[in-house]
């Protein structure tokens, strides 16, 4: 059986869909090797879509059809977030949600520790959803994961959102202490990403 063709990227503006400074500094810096002359919709002073997906993927889809729709250029967007076992999945798509309209990550690390009292199962996982989306509609997904356990109290100011308390596993450090090259590495994000470089840009 033949793998599936993926449109190739040829270069050129790209939009990271996002309006998430840290994660599009994350998404930059992956992108950085290939030339692409990177800007967000941030800085294009676009629309943030309301997010109806009930999934991280098809939320990926409607942020890049978007963007690209917008823009009129390629447009790359990432869905991702926390997968606590315990929470059957919570915040998952809800993430950012949980963090209310300051963004206050703080509040919903507390949350999540909250939620987790009286439970024995720390486990947790990031799950990030890619699609790149062309301005003709065409559209490639990619998916990634990372797991490992949570921590209290948050340690470390590095990363952003969840992370100063997610240790991933075979590592002793939280994302929020670990050195971002390490963590751009081994990240969901950076597992996703290596899927869409093999698919698209390599």
């Amino acid at each position: 059986m033949n793998a599936p063709s993926h449109r190739r990227f040829e270069g050129g503006p790209l939009v990271i869909a996002s309006h998430n400074p840290g994660k599009v500094r994350e998404i930059a810096d992956l992108l950085q090797p290939f030339g692409t002359e990177v800007t967000s919709a941030a800085d294009l002073g676009l629309a943030e879509p309301i997010e109806t997906g009930t999934t991280f993927a098809a939320n990926a889809e409607l942020k890049a059809r978007a963007a690209a729709e917008a823009s009129g250029q390629l447009a790359l967007a990432d869905d991702s977030g926390l997968v606590v076992a315990a929470l059957a999945g919570e915040p998952g798509i809800h993430s950012a949600r949980w963090a209310g309209p300051d963004k206050d990550f703080r509040a919903a690390m507390q949350k999540v520790e909250d939620e987790l009292q009286g439970k024995n199962d720390r486990r947790a996982h990031f799950a990030c959803a890619l699609a790149l989306c062309w301005p003709d509609g065409n559209l490639e997904a990619f998916d990634g994961a990372v797991h490992g356990t949570l921590v209290w109290p948050p340690r470390g100011t590095e990363g952003f959102g969840y992370d100063p308390v997610f240790v991933a596993d075979g590592h002793d450090l939280t994302f929020g202490e670990m050195d971002p090259a390490e963590k751009h590495r081994i990240s969901h994000r950076a597992d996703a990403f290596r899927k869409l470089v093999d698919a698209c840009f390599e």
